[in-house]
């Protein structure tokens, strides 16, 4: 008889939860398959209005974070939770989640700092994080991803950014290439400025405004450093950096214009030495 009533009462649980269980895994495959046409129209329709290419990823990324977390909601008031209760304990466990993850939260707060106020976005060159350099690919909720010349992937999080100088090189569309050339002091200054300036005129990518000067920066101990500083447009501001290295220092060997070393004279005195007296 036991055996019967516990059969009994497994049927009636059985025949009780089995549509509900049906219809919350339905729920989900189907609110999954749903989120992610929104998801996808999110974002072609920013694209279509000409939202910045920074912004999308960000924007998506919330919309199905916050379309995910109400589908689960939902499906848990099928088996009779009540909701208020789940968001207030949903609301707990936020509230201690957030604060062990402090430091993530404020790269998220960050983030949405570099979204409003954006001093920087998709493809611009940029140097940040203290130091690191590339071109901006992304900016994730928490991150933003560069990628160097040498195609390295370097993640930057969002707080590191915010909290140290960022130069966008990219942002003012044209940028000056600063260069600096040592000739010897035996050696033609005007020369010299010629050869750079020549250098400057066949180059690609230099533009003719504003006009590429050369003056002297600085008498150094080995060299006379000649500074220049051409204006290129910015997505080509490596190119134009390495073609003037390159070029210059073959047309300075040509012409005879050498690039010192740094050298150092010594005088020797012999404690032997007669002294002379006066």
């Amino acid at each position: 008889m036991d055996n019967l009533f516990n059969l009994e009462k497994f049927s009636d649980l059985v025949t009780a939860y089995a549509p509900k269980v049906v219809g919350a895994i339905l729920t989900l495959i189907i609110g999954f398959w749903i989120i992610g046409m929104i998801v996808r129209g999110v974002k072609n329709l920013m694209s279509r209005n000409g939202v910045d290419e920074t912004v999308q990823p960000f924007l998506g990324s919330l919309v199905s974070v916050g379309l995910k977390v109400m589908l689960l909601l939902s499906v848990a008031g099928m088996f009779g939770v009540e909701t208020t209760s789940f968001v207030a304990i949903f609301g707990a466990l936020a509230f201690a989640i957030g604060m062990a993850l402090q430091g993530s939260l404020g790269h998220f707060a960050s983030g949405v700092l570099l979204l409003i106020f954006k001093p920087y976005k998709v493809n611009d060159l940029v140097e940040i994080g203290g130091g690191q350099t590339g071109t901006v690919k992304e900016v994730q909720v928490f991150n933003t991803i560069l990628a160097t010349l040498d195609n390295k992937r370097i993640i930057v999080p969002n707080g590191v950014v915010t909290s140290n100088v960022i130069t966008n090189i990219s942002g003012q569309g044209e940028v000056g290439v600063e260069l600096t050339f040592g000739i010897g002091y035996n050696d033609s200054i005007d020369k010299a400025r010629e050869i750079i300036l020549n250098v400057g005129k066949n180059c690609p990518w230099i533009l003719d405004n504003p006009k590429q000067g050369v003056v002297v920066a600085e008498l150094g101990d080995s060299s006379v450093n000649l500074a220049t500083r051409p204006f290129v447009k910015s997505e080509n501001y490596w190119d134009a950096f390495f073609y003037m290295q390159e070029n210059v220092k073959k047309e300075f060997d040509k012409a005879g214009v050498g690039i010192p070393y740094p050298t150092m004279d010594l005088n020797v005195v012999s404690n032997n030495a007669p002294v002379s007296a006066n």
